[in-house]
């Protein structure tokens, strides 16, 4: 299954992907097709934890309401990997997906845990630990 990134105000980074399928792993250390699964099995548990989430909430107000995120969930789980695999600042991440500091922040604080679940830690820490010994 390949997912789509189109979309109006796609971000640079995720445009860049999407026209240079090799630059990738460079960009956020994993290949396209790699990437492609990572954001489906993601989107998947993260639709599973939202739905946990709604079937416990006593609603007064109907569901649907408020602001809708400036970021897809590609782009949110593409701003974890670069954080990850970069180690910039969450102010340099804001600049690069339009977003402010501190949705960048909060982002990242959300996807981490989910990452941690579907990868072994190991794997996330390697990507750490690869970034530190490249510099």
């Amino acid at each position: 299954i390949i997912i789509s990134f189109q979309q109006e105000n796609m971000s640079l980074i995720l445009n860049h992907i999407e026209e240079n399928h090799k630059e990738t792993q460079r960009l956020i250390g994993l290949d396209y097709e790699q990437l492609q699964k990572l954001i489906q099995n993601l989107e998947q548990l993260h639709n599973e934890k939202q739905d946990l989430l709604e079937s416990n909430k006593t609603r007064i107000i109907a569901g649907g309401g408020g602001r809708k995120p400036k970021l897809s969930l590609p782009e949110q789980i593409i701003l974890t990997l670069v954080y990850l695999r970069h180690l910039t600042t969450f102010q340099l991440l804001g600049i690069q997906f339009g977003v402010s500091e501190s949705t960048a922040n909060s982002t990242f604080n959300y996807w981490l845990p989910l990452l941690r679940e579907l990868l072994p830690s190991s794997l996330i820490e390697q990507v750490k630990k690869k970034n530190l010994t490249m510099r």
